[in-house]
C-alpha cells in the first residue's frame, strides 16, 4: 500500500462544524483518514467469510468514509460477492455527504457498473455477478440497534464517537451506563461496542477504530472485558505515535471475531523512536510486516514492535506450558484480568520480564501509598504566584509553597517560581479539617471576591464541604514530610526527593516518607525509577504512551514498578548512591546508576541488561 500513510490527513468534519476543535472535541467526531479507512477495511475483510452476499455495518459513518473503502476494497477482494453497506450517523449533514459519495462517480468507479437510485437511502451499484447497495439512515444508532433483527450483519466497521465522561456530563454517563451494563468511567465508544456482539452474525468480524486508551487505563476495563467474552480479538494495532489524525487522537485499530475460539492476536505498537529507519516500507506496509522495523513516517522515525497480546497475568510470573488448545492461547494472551492493561508480548521481552520479577522484593505500591496532587478546580482562584502583588493577600500560615511538573528534575527540586497555594487547612490533622476563616480576616476577605463562583461548585457544596474548601485536599499532616514527588507526564522519569514541606500540585504524585518508612527505601525507589530500567519497564508492562515519547507515571502504572531485595550488597550500593544523587553531593551519571540497578536485580553485564532483549 505506497505512499498511504505519509502526512496526517485533514479532518474533513472540522471544516463543516461549527465551533471548531471545541464542538469536535464535545461531540467525539473525528472523520477517519482515507489511508487508515483503507487499512482498517482491508484488515476485517480479511477475516469475513464471504457468501453470495455481504452485509456490513457502520452505526457511525460519518461522511461514509468507511463503508466507501469497505466497497472499493471488496471489489478487489470479493469481485463476485454482492454488498449490502448500512451507514448511521446523528450528523445529518454527514449522511446527506456521504449519499452523494456512494452516488458519485468515486463510489460508482469503485463498485463498477450502472448506477441505480434506491429512494432517498442512497444508491445501488451493478457490475457482473454483484450487486452494492448502499444504505444511508440519519438518526441515533444506539436507540435504532434495539429495532435491527439479529444477528443481521457479516461484518461492522466503525470509529464510533470518542466522549469522554466530562463531556458527555453525569447524568447521561449514568444513563448510558444503566442502559449498557457498563461501569466506572466511560466513554461513547464502549456503548456502541455493547451492541456489535448481538448484531453480528457467528463468526463475524468487527473493525473498530478507536482511542488506544483502552489498552491501558482503568476505563478502558469495559472495553477490554466485552472483546475478551464475546469478541476476541486476532488483530490489533496501536498506532499511538502515528499521528495520522489532525486531531490529538491516538487511535488503535482492533479486529475481533464474535465468539471466536481462543487463540493468540497479532499485537503491533508504533511509538516515536530516535533510532534510524531500517526499511524503505512505508508505515502500512511495516504494520503488516513479519519483523519489528524503523520506518519513516510524516518526518519523524517510528518503532514498529510486532509480537502478541497479553491480556492479563503476570508478565513476570514464570509460564506453565500445558497443551490444550485453550492453554496453548493462554501462553500468548495470560489469564484474562480486566483490570490490568494490555501488553505486546514478545519472547525477548516475556523473558527479560521474569528475569526482572525473579529478583523483585517488592513494587512500589507494595512498599508505600501512591497519592496523585491536590485538586482544587478553582486554580486561578487558589494558586499564584504574585501573592505578594496583592492589596490585602491572604496570611501566609495559609499560602503553602506549591510543587509542579516545572519544579521537578530527576533527583531534586528546582523551583522556578514562588508559586504557592492558598490551602485552608489544619495542617496538623490526618484528615481534611477546615480552618476558622474568623481566625484569617485576610483569606476570607479575599475567598469572599469569588464566594460566587466557588459556592457554585455543587459537587463540593453538596456532598457537606464548606464553599471555600479545594476538591482534593490529600492529607494535610503529610505535607511537613519529607515525600518522593515525580510528574505525572514526562518523557523520563523524574523522581525527586522534596524536604521543603510543600504542596504537591495535581500534576505530579508523591510517596510520603511516612508510609514508606526507612529513608533508605525511599532512596531504592528513586534509584529504581530514575534509571534506564523505569522506562523499559513501563514501556513493557504499561504501555500508556502519549505523543514524542511521553509516558503518564500515575498510580496505576508506577505501583507496578519493581524494588530489588533492599539488603543485598549490591542493592546498598545503589543505595548509597541514590543518596549521594538526591542530596546533591555528586553530579548524575546515567551509566553509573544503570550498573548499580542492573546488579541490584542480579543482571548480568551491566547496563544492557536493563533492557528488553538485553543480555540475561
Amino acid at each position: 500500500m505506497p505512499g498511504r500513510g505519509g502526512h496526517p490527513a485533514h479532518d474533513r468534519r472540522a471544516r463543516r462544524e461549527p465551533g471548531g476543535d471545541g464542538s469536535r472535541k464535545r461531540h467525539g467526531r473525528h472523520y477517519t483518514p482515507p489511508a487508515l479507512a483503507e487499512f482498517l477495511a482491508e484488515r476485517t475483510l480479511a477475516h469475513v467469510r464471504p457468501g453470495a452476499e455481504l452485509s456490513i455495518l457502520d452505526p457511525a459513518c460519518g461522511d461514509g468514509e468507511l463503508l466507501l473503502a469497505v466497497a472499493r476494497v471488496a471489489a478487489q477482494r470479493f469481485p463476485r460477492t454482492s454488498l449490502r453497506l448500512a451507514g448511521y450517523d446523528l450528523d445529518a449533514d454527514a449522511v446527506r455527504v456521504a449519499r452523494q459519495r456512494s452516488a458519485g462517480s468515486d463510489g460508482c468507479r469503485a463498485a463498477g457498473g450502472d448506477e441505480q437510485a434506491i429512494g432517498d437511502l442512497g444508491a445501488v451499484h451493478s457490475g457482473p455477478g454483484r450487486r452494492i447497495a448502499f444504505e444511508w439512515r440519519h438518526g441515533d444508532f444506539l436507540r435504532a440497534a434495539d429495532d435491527l433483527s439479529a444477528p443481521a450483519f457479516d461484518a461492522v466497521i466503525t470509529n464510533p464517537p470518542y466522549v469522554r465522561t466530562q463531556q458527555l456530563g453525569g447524568e447521561t454517563a449514568r444513563m448510558l451506563s444503566r442502559r449498557f451494563g457498563l461501569s466506572g468511567r466511560i466513554d461513547l465508544t464502549h456503548p456502541f461496542v455493547v451492541t456489535v456482539p448481538r448484531l453480528l452474525r457467528p463468526g463475524g468480524v468487527l473493525g473498530l477504530l478507536c482511542a488506544n486508551r483502552f489498552l491501558s487505563t482503568k476505563a478502558g476495563a469495559n472495553l477490554r472485558s466485552l472483546l475478551h467474552a464475546e469478541l476476541p480479538p486476532v488483530e490489533l494495532y496501536d498506532l499511538g505515535d502515528t499521528r495520522l489524525f489532525d486531531a490529538a487522537v491516538l487511535p488503535a485499530v482492533t479486529i475481533a471475531v464474535r465468539a471466536g475460539a481462543p487463540h493468540s492476536c497479532r499485537f503491533v505498537t508504533t511509538y516515536e523512536t530516535g533510532l534510524e529507519p531500517t526499511t524503505a516500507a512505508d508505515l502500512f506496509e511495516a504494520l503488516m510486516g513479519r519483523d519489528a522495523s524503523v520506518v519513516g513516517h510524516a518526518g519523524r522515525r517510528i518503532a514498529v514492535e510486532i509480537g502478541t497480546l497479553r491480556t492479563g497475568g503476570d508478565p513476570m510470573a514464570k509460564p506453565v506450558r500445558r497443551s490444550d488448545a485453550r492453554s496453548r492461547a493462554s501462553e500468548f494472551t495470560g489469564t484474562f484480568d480486566p483490570a490490568v492493561p494490555w501488553q505486546l508480548s514478545r519472547p525477548d521481552t516475556d523473558a527479560w520480564l521474569r528475569r526482572i520479577g525473579a529478583a523483585t522484593w517488592r513494587t512500589f505500591g507494595q512498599v508505600a501509598p501512591i497519592r496523585v496532587g491536590i485538586k482544587t478546580t478553582a486554580d486561578r482562584v487558589f494558586i499564584s504566584d504574585r501573592w505578594a502583588e496583592l492589596a490585602a493577600p491572604p496570611e501566609a500560615d495559609l499560602l503553602r509553597m506549591l510543587l509542579t511538573h516545572n519544579d521537578i528534575e530527576p533527583w531534586r527540586i528546582d523551583r522556578a517560581h514562588d508559586t504557592r497555594v492558598l490551602y485552608p487547612y489544619d495542617l496538623s490533622q490526618d484528615c481534611r479539617v477546615p480552618v476558622d476563616l474568623d481566625e484569617f480576616p485576610c483569606a476570607r476577605a479575599y475567598l469572599e471576591q469569588h464566594r460566587q463562583m466557588l459556592s457554585a461548585r455543587d459537587y463540593l457544596v453538596g456532598s457537606g464541604r464548606e464553599w471555600f474548601e479545594i476538591w482534593v485536599p490529600q492529607r494535610p499532616r503529610l505535607w511537613c514530610l519529607p515525600k518522593v514527588v515525580f510528574p505525572d507526564i514526562s518523557v523520563t522519569p523524574r523522581f525527586a526527593l522534596d524536604r521543603s514541606g510543600a504542596v504537591v500540585n495535581g500534576d505530579c504524585y508523591w510517596i510520603s516518607m511516612a508510609d514508606i518508612g526507612a529513608e533508605r527505601i525511599a532512596y531504592l525507589l528513586m534509584g529504581v525509577a530514575n534509571s534506564a530500567l523505569g522506562p523499559n519497564f513501563y514501556d513493557a508492562v504499561c504501555g500508556n504512551r502519549l505523543y514524542a515519547g511521553r509516558r503518564r507515571w500515575i498510580t496505576q502504572y508506577v505501583t507496578r514498578l519493581p524494588v530489588p531485595d533492599p539488603d543485598t550488597v549490591a542493592a546498598r550500593s545503589l543505595i548509597e548512591l541514590a543518596r549521594a544523587l538526591a542530596e546533591g553531593e555528586i553530579e548524575p551519571d546515567p551509566g553509573r546508576l544503570d550498573e548499580c540497578v542492573a546488579a541490584a536485580f542480579g543482571l548480568r553485564n551491566g547496563s544492557a541488561g536493563l533492557r528488553p532483549g538485553g543480555p540475561p
